[in-house]
Parts: C-alpha cells; sequence; structure tokens
C-alpha cells in the first residue's frame, strides 16, 4: 500500500514538472513572435500575510484598581473618567446606567451644528429666524420671540455657554426643518458614535412635560443617557472639533445690545475663572469645557473635559444634590485621573515594525514595498509605569498591486499592553513608506519566466 502510494506521488509531480515545462516552453515560443499574450504571466507569485508577535521584556509595573465611589468620597448617581485619545476609562461608577442627562443633552446638538458647518452645509454668520416652538421655551433661554433673527454663530454660544433651550431649538430648525427631524438627526449620530442607551426626545435635554404641548412627540419616552454615552459623545466633541473652546471657554457674553446683563457661562470650573471672586474656588487648571445640565428628574450634572502635560481627561457625573457640588465631585474625579496616571508612547509615527519591513506587491518595479505605521501608538498608563512589555500582531495585505503611493494602507498592526490589572490594545495602520512605480511588461514578463523556473527546480529537488 505504501509503495503504491509512493508512486502516485512521484507520478503526479512528474505531471506537474511537465506541465510547467510545456508552459515555459510555450512561453519562449511566443517571445519570438509577440510578447503581447505573454501579460497573463505578469502576475507572478501571491504575496501571503505576514504575521508576527514579539514580546519584550517584562518589567513589574504599577498595578491600578478601579475606584469606587466610597474611595473617591463621590456623591452621585454615576460618574466615569476617560482619556480622550485612547478611550481608557480610569472611573466606572454605575456609567451604564441610563438617566436624564439634562442640558448635556445640547451636546449632541452642538456636536451636529458644528458639523453641519465643517461640512459647508451651514455658515456662522447664517441668519436664523426664530419660530413659535423656540419662543415658546421654558427654563434657561435667551427670550427669543417668534420672528427674531440672529446668527448660527450668536444662537451657537447661547447654547453653549448659557444653555438656551429657544436658541438650540432654534438651530435644530434650522439645521432639519423641524425639531423632530433633528431629534432623528440626533439619534442616528448617537447610534453610529456607538452610544447604547442614548435616546433624545427633544434637542434640548426639558422632560417631555416641559415642551409645549403642541410640539411634543407622540411617543411617551423621556430623553437618557448614561455616563458611558455622554462621555463618548464629549470624545466625539473634542477628537472631531478640537476647536472646541473657542465656545465653551466664553465666561461671559452680551446676546444684544439692549440686554441689561450678559450670558454667564454656567461652568464654573473654567481655569479661566480663577481670578474671578465668586469662581476662583472651582476654578480648574486646564479645564476648557464642556456642558452643565439640571432638571428636577435628572438632578446636577456635568461632562468636563481638561488638559494637562499632554493628556486629556473627560469626567462624567450625574445625579449631583446641589449646583456647586457637581464641580466638588468633579473634581474629584479628575484629580484622582491626574494624580495617578499619565500617557506613554509606546511606537513613533512612522516607525519600522520588525517582522513587516516590506509588504509583498504585484507588478511592481521592486516586488516589495517598504512599510512603516501611520501614527503613533500610546497607552495610558500609572504614573511611574513603563511600556516595554507591549506586544504586537501584523498582518500584512496579500492583495497590493503596483502603483502603490506613499502614505497608501498596506497593512495593520495592533500593539497590546498589559498589567496586572488590564489589558489595553491599539491598531494603527501599516502604510507604504515610498511609491512604487508599476513595472514595464517587458520586466513583469522575465520576471514570471523566472518564477516558472524557480517552481520547476524547486519542484525537482522536491523529487529526491
Amino acid at each position: 500500500m505504501k509503495e503504491n502510494n509512493y508512486t502516485k506521488t512521484r507520478q503526479h509531480k512528474k505531471r506537474q514538472i511537465m506541465k510547467k515545462t510545456i508552459a515555459i516552453f510555450i512561453g519562449f515560443q511566443l517571445l519570438c513572435g509577440t510578447l503581447a499574450p505573454m501579460m497573463m504571466f505578469a502576475e507572478g507569485k501571491a504575496a501571503t500575510t505576514a504575521a508576527t508577535t514579539t514580546p519584550t521584556t517584562t518589567a513589574a509595573d504599577i498595578s491600578s484598581k478601579m475606584p469606587t465611589a466610597a474611595s473617591l468620597n463621590l456623591e452621585v448617581s454615576s460618574a466615569i473618567l476617560m482619556e480622550a485619545s485612547t478611550g481608557k476609562l480610569l472611573v466606572d461608577i454605575n456609567a451604564d446606567v441610563a438617566l436624564p442627562p439634562a442640558s448635556m443633552t445640547k451636546m449632541m446638538a452642538e456636536y451636529i451644528v458644528t458639523e453641519q458647518v465643517k461640512q459647508g452645509k451651514l455658515k456662522w454668520d447664517t441668519v436664523v429666524t426664530t419660530s413659535e416652538n423656540a419662543s415658546k421655551a421654558i427654563g434657561s433661554r435667551i427670550f427669543l420671540a417668534q420672528g427674531d433673527q440672529h446668527t448660527v454663530e450668536e444662537l451657537f454660544i447661547a447654547m453653549a455657554v448659557g444653555s438656551a433651550n429657544d436658541a438650540t431649538i432654534a438651530l435644530a430648525e434650522h439645521v432639519a426643518g423641524s425639531e423632530q427631524e433633528f431629534v432623528k438627526m440626533m439619534n442616528d449620530t448617537a447610534k453610529k458614535m456607538g452610544m447604547k442607551s442614548a435616546y433624545f426626545i427633544n434637542s434640548t435635554g426639558l422632560s417631555r412635560a416641559d415642551m409645549p404641548e403642541k410640539y411634543r412627540p407622540a411617543e411617551d419616552r423621556e430623553t437618557v443617557m448614561s455616563a458611558r454615552d455622554v462621555a463618548i459623545l464629549a470624545q466625539h466633541i473634542v477628537k472631531d472639533h478640537p476647536d472646541f473652546g473657542k465656545f465653551t471657554t466664553i465666561q461671559s457674553y452680551k446676546f444684544r445690545e439692549r440686554d441689561k446683563a450678559p450670558i454667564i457661562n454656567y461652568n464654573w470650573m473654567l481655569e479661566s475663572n480663577k481670578n474671578i471672586q465668586s469662581f476662583k474656588k472651582y476654578a480648574y487648571e486646564g479645564l476648557d469645557g464642556l456642558k452643565t445640565g439640571h432638571t428636577i428628574a435628572a438632578g446636577m450634572c456635568f461632562a468636563g473635559t481638561a488638559e494637562r502635560n499632554g493628556m486629556r481627561l473627560i469626567s462624567v457625573v450625574m445625579g449631583a444634590k446641589t449646583e456647586a457640588k457637581r464641580f466638588i465631585e468633579t473634581k474629584k474625579v479628575l484629580d484622582y485621573g491626574f494624580n495617578n496616571f499619565e500617557v506613554k508612547q509606546a511606537v513613533a509615527s512612522k516607525s519600522v515594525v520588525q517582522g513587516a519591513e516590506t509588504a509583498k506587491l504585484k507588478k511592481g518595479k521592486s516586488k516589495k514595498v517598504a512599510a512603516v505605521t501611520e501614527s503613533a501608538v500610546s497607552f495610558v498608563v500609572p504614573k511611574g509605569a513603563n511600556v516595554d512589555n507591549v506586544t504586537f500582531t501584523t498582518k500584512l495585505d496579500d492583495t497590493l498591486i503596483a502603483p502603490i503611493k506613499k502614505g497608501q494602507k498596506v497593512g495593520e498592526i495592533t500593539y497590546t499592553y498589559k498589567n496586572d490589572q488590564n489589558e489595553q490594545k491599539e491598531t494603527v495602520n501599516l502604510v507604504a513608506a515610498e511609491d512604487v512605480e508599476k513595472a514595464g511588461w517587458l520586466r513583469l514578463f522575465f520576471r514570471a519566466i523566472g518564477d516558472f523556473f524557480a517552481d520547476l527546480f524547486s519542484g525537482i529537488k522536491n523529487l529526491f
């Protein structure tokens, strides 16, 4: 039986060699006549996917356990702390419980409006006419009358700084035609962002009963967001619109010349408030946003963000008992983050990765293209820890065809950082470090012939 199998194997290999020999013979015959048909050989051999894991020297890292409300002495319904660049959570206290967010809802309205401006669909100097719905808004407002006209920028400042419900509704209706159509945009955007529990019934965060009856949604539901949802939304704001501070740091704003008093920013924690007598005890170094919120159902809420030494943190507290308490509790959360953690770069941008220095390429002047990381990779680590124990896996694209442009994606690399309490992963693209032009057909032809011979000799060698 073994002998029969051996005989069959030898016969199969002989047939393979014969087929390759005939193909090469035909190729040489065509070379003597016309070479154009030989472009069928130009693909060459298929590239393969490269993968490697390279653990480095492991060193002891400072461990960090997720704190509790008791350990931070927090008096809130829920709280969260996120590092903005990585999304790493440092505090998680009932962070997935859906709660009324009050005016933190307006962060979604702010995001959509700024996206509209960014995309050229809206201009800051566009004039908006106040509708009946906007004029009937209660709560925080700038007392817009039906028919009043103001620019998008003026209304945006009133919304971001003074939490004005009427200004928010006016903007929502201008963008989408009606507030309820704008609410659809809000809910769709929330899903795209990965917000799991968020549901909006209006643009302001007011309870359904506080909306003008004529403009209430048919469904008897309320706006809810979890602290995690709010943090995700805040992360998108600071990353997608890094100039957010242009509005959120405005301390006061006179909306109309006739107004006796300006709008005062509800955010007492702005760093710029350190010189204002009534706010200086709340002013927080590096804090430049984002949004307060308050209704009877929600209690006192605040989504804050601050940056120190290159690390930006996002905090959310919900259900604080008093206006001052929401800022006092926020300080505890932010202090925990800044006092115990730092962001460390594990890999620099445009780094060459061991084992994935090149990606295979078809039809190029070169059979390979040099690969580097597209961006830097950083991790949030306990202060004093190192990132020497980072491991990685790579995956190169096996379908690359010349021409290739510098910066074009050629694969991916996933870095993993572990300490004794958590694991973080970060995936970045591997990109071409150079341009690679497409090879001429003659070069491709002879490359194909060479590959055939290489396969032929390899087949003969394997027979013995």
